[in-house]
């Protein structure tokens, strides 16, 4: 009985051992855009962009993140929510660019790589930028949060003010977010950002692995990835529904406001999720748990071809080349792919 306590016992450390051996991290993510890709790191972002004429747009800016500046940003959820803001920005910024370039043509000038004056002109202003963050936030919010509400607010009388309300409404809330993927992903104009946005994926991964960044080694690798930004608002879905069990059913302008109010609070809850699962992906468990977030990546990602891969890995280079990989990690920082 004793030694059989024992080798459960070892048995268990080497479990838990197996669990907490974090993945070698390297701190970089990004964002499929129009013909082209943006990486960030942790103190700088970078855009490659495919012209009209074939060559490849090359830029890159610092990154002023409020958690570098001061600690309590980098404090749990609340890092969160500042990584995802700044995130919007960027992407938001990133993705301007690229529809500039493809509208402005061969008219920018023979700047190939590197060069800057196709996009910069004709940036958004920091009001426009804003407005169009808030425009986007609001629609999102009326849809995935207070549409699934009012939907399932529609048959109180058959489920009640308790425990199935909410997990009714959790459901609805995630069969909205599926679909609208679903729709999305149809859409034929936009097939060409999901492929790269495969690309992206490949790179990491290929940076990940330590592998050259050539279009051959690239290719080796799937379009999925745990951090993947599907994944986080995957979990987003599934964090509400334990997040708003908690309001129960007070009045209804109350409801409302929770749907609205606690949004914060559940994207600091998953960023913790998604970071968690970011450092420790080789693990079967932690897979297995994240396989939901995976598997709606088929949907988001499609295969890149080879100039495709080209753009993601001139813009994961020149990340590479300004954050080096010898340098100190970063503490309480964590990038989606």
């Amino acid at each position: 009985m004793t030694c059989a306590l024992r080798r459960a016992g070892r048995s268990a450390a080497v479990a838990l051992r197996l669990l907490t051996v974090a993945a070698p991290r390297r701190m970089v993510g990004g964002q499929a855009v129009l013909e082209g890709v943006m990486m960030r790191g942790v103190d700088n972002w970078a855009l490659a962009v495919r012209k009209p004429d074939g060559e490849i747009w090359l830029d890159s800016w610092p990154l002023k993140s409020l958690m570098k500046k001061h600690r309590v940003f980098r404090l749990p959820i609340v890092r969160g929510v500042v990584g995802l803001v700044e995130s919007l920005l960027i992407g938001v910024r990133a993705i301007q660019m690229s529809a500039n370039l493809q509208l402005a043509g061969d008219n920018d000038g023979d700047e190939g790589v590197d060069g800057d004056d196709g996009a910069e002109g004709q940036e958004l202003s920091k009001l426009e930028l804003a407005g169009t963050l808030i425009v986007a936030l609001i629609l999102a919010v009326a849809l995935f949060f207070l549409a699934p509400l009012f939907l399932t607010g529609l048959f109180t009388g058959y489920l009640g003010e308790g425990f199935t309300f909410w997990f009714v409404e959790g459901l609805v809330r995630v069969a909205i977010f599926i679909g609208y993927l679903a729709i999305v992903t149809r859409i034929p104009d936009l097939r060409r950002v999901f492929e790269y946005h495969g690309a992206e994926h490949m790179s990491i991964h290929a940076l990940e692995h330590d592998e050259e960044l050539t279009p051959a080694n690239v290719e080796k690798y799937k379009t999925l990835h745990v951090r993947c930004g599907t994944s986080f608002l995957l979990i987003v879905m599934v964090v509400s529904i334990m997040v708003f069990a908690f309001v129960g059913r007070p009045d209804w302008y109350l409801l409302i406001l929770s749907r609205v109010v606690l949004i914060p609070l559940i994207a600091g809850v998953s960023y913790e999720i998604i970071r968690l699962a970011g450092r420790y992906e080789k693990n079967r468990v932690v897979r297995a748990i994240m396989l939901p977030g995976l598997m709606l990546q088929w949907m988001t990602t499609k295969q890149p071809d080879e100039p495709q891969i080209e753009v993601a890995i001139a813009s994961l280079a020149r990340i590479i080349e300004l954050e080096p990989a010898d340098r100190p990690v970063p503490k309480g920082i964590e990038i989606m792919a």
